[in-house]
């Protein structure tokens, strides 16, 4: 512990972002971060538990506490404050293969299970996280390292989000020859067409998959496995294959007026926005406007969130988000103690920029939609919505919502977006590979296990445990990796946290 008392020295510090009048004219990465020596101090607030949360990631109370990966946080912290750049990327880099995406888009859940935030203010763990990674880019020591021997085995990933992405980058550096399938013309998966360039600039997911790229993993792209090539093709050409296809099916809101022209996935919506701005800039105006527009989001989360931050920036006349839930408590309560997920109310980026521009914050909490309302040309003109109240099943116990009798009201509205989460893989690829699949069309595997119903073919990933974050899509990678490398040398030498 190189500072046994910098967490009573220094105060917490993290990026500063661009006020949100001025950042909601671009769609760039908006926080300006701490110099070395800045990053270096908070570094050293860090307390090397006897026993780090932090690196945990184990469930409590239905909720992850700590990192799902395992990171080595106590660890790398200690070698930022001591100036130990590229040992602190050896050390993060053995259970992360992607820093510089879950440094950007994770929800940090290192933080929030880090002990002082037991009683002040937690350790900058993920902006630490994004100063080794961008530090390890300008200094060379993420540049490419192909594997110096080759199996001769050949394993084929069918998606390239971060959970396909992580099976190749290892399988690869084990020595295998990996080709990755992409159905969209870029590579990324929901990095590069689910995650706003706010959020996630492009250029970072591209700098990766360059380096990828350079190590020897062969990437292609438009192509539709299930549709346009087969799975008997690619079993003669492969030895393993596994699925890693995300749990892409919106859920939809079956609602009288659903027909309805202006209603769209939220998942639809923000995939246009971005290839529009990546092959054009919005020239080519194939992107769903929301300029001068009534918008309505149906559904909280990331989702929701980036969908109001996207509405905003391309203009919109108003924006209203809303979600089911009560609000949550502004701290955590009796019942939601450290090291538990903060149970709290998180309002984000774009939260705060609709806060910014229109006096009040978009959210309307405890209430669904009752029915789409249209004028006589078909096209949406409000959304109804009812307002709900929780009660107890006096027979079960468990908690039911029921629509408040009288509390109709109409929202304006001239566009709604739909999201309200995803119900599992797409059946055309699950039929096309006869896999098995559980209740929540999720694919189904024994427990602890990635083999699926079919010799030959694993799945990782959201496709395998449902709709989840980056960090846990990562952790399934690696995870069915190992398990495949194991089925195809019978042994494996990957060492996965």
């Amino acid at each position: 512990m190189g500072k046994p008392t910098g967490f009573m020295e220094y105060e917490r510090k993290t990026s500063r972002a661009e006020k949100p009048e001025e950042r909601v004219k671009h769609f760039h990465e908006f926080h300006k971060h701490l110099s070395r020596e800045e990053q270096q101090l908070q570094g050293a607030r860090c307390m090397e538990c006897g026993v780090p949360f932090c690196q945990s990631g184990m469930m409590l109370a239905g909720m992850a506490s700590g990192c799902p990966l395992h990171n080595l946080v106590p660890e790398w912290n200690d070698l930022v404050y001591t100036g130990n750049w590229e040992q602190a990327y050896e050390r993060l880099k053995k259970t992360n293969n992607f820093p510089e995406f879950t440094s950007r888009v994770c929800p940090a859940l290192c933080e929030a299970a880090c002990t002082c935030g037991l009683d002040g203010d937690a350790v900058s763990t993920k902006e630490n996280e994004y100063a080794i990674i961008e530090n390890a880019y300008a200094q060379g020591y993420a540049a490419p390292k192909p594997p110096g021997q080759r199996t001769g085995k050949k394993v084929a990933v069918i998606g390239s989000g971060p959970s396909g992405l992580a099976a190749a980058d290892l399988l690869n550096k084990r020595g295998h020859d990996v080709t990755v399938y992409e159905r969209n013309d870029r590579i990324g998966g929901l990095l590069m067409y689910g995650i706003p360039n706010m959020k996630l600039e492009k250029e970072i997911v591209e700098r990766k998959v360059a380096v990828m790229e350079a190590e020897g993993v062969t990437f292609l792209t438009n192509a539709d496995v299930g549709r346009e090539i087969q799975p008997g093709h690619l079993l003669k050409k492969y030895d393993r294959i596994l699925l890693a296809c995300g749990a892409s099916n919106p859920r939809n809101i079956d609602a009288p007026g659903r027909d309805a022209k202006g209603i769209y996935f939220a998942v639809d919506f923000l995939a246009a926005n971005t290839k529009s701005l990546l092959d054009s800039d919005f020239a080519d105006h194939k992107y769903i406007d929301t300029k001068g527009k009534n918008v309505v989001i149906i559904g909280g989360g990331d989702t929701g969130n980036d969908c109001v931050g996207t509405a905003v920036r391309h203009g919109c006349k108003s924006v209203t988000q809303i979600e089911m839930m009560p609000k949550a408590p502004e701290k955590r309560t009796e019942e939601n103690p450290w090291p538990q997920w903060p149970r709290i109310c998180k309002t984000d980026y774009g939260q705060e920029e609709a806060i910014a521009l229109f006096g009040h914050d978009p959210r309307i909490y405890e209430s669904t939609v009752k029915e789409f309302l249209k004028d006589e040309h078909g096209n949406l003109k409000a959304v109804k919505i009812v307002k709900l109240q929780e009660e107890k099943d006096p027979k079960t116990g468990r908690i039911q919502r029921k629509e408040v009798p009288g509390s109709e009201q109409n929202l304006e509205a001239d566009l709604a977006l739909i999201a309200a989460g995803f119900l599992g893989s797409q059946k055309y690829v699950t039929d096309a590979f006869q896999v098995d699949l559980d209740a929540a069309t999720n694919v189904k595997t024994e427990a602890g296990s990635y083999q699926t119903s079919v010799e030959r073919i694993f799945a990782a990933g959201d496709m395998r445990r449902g709709q989840s974050l980056v960090v846990w899509a990562i952790r399934e990678g690696r995870e069915a990796a190992r398990q495949i490398d194991e089925s195809l040398m019978r042994y494996t030498n990957m060492y996965i946290q």
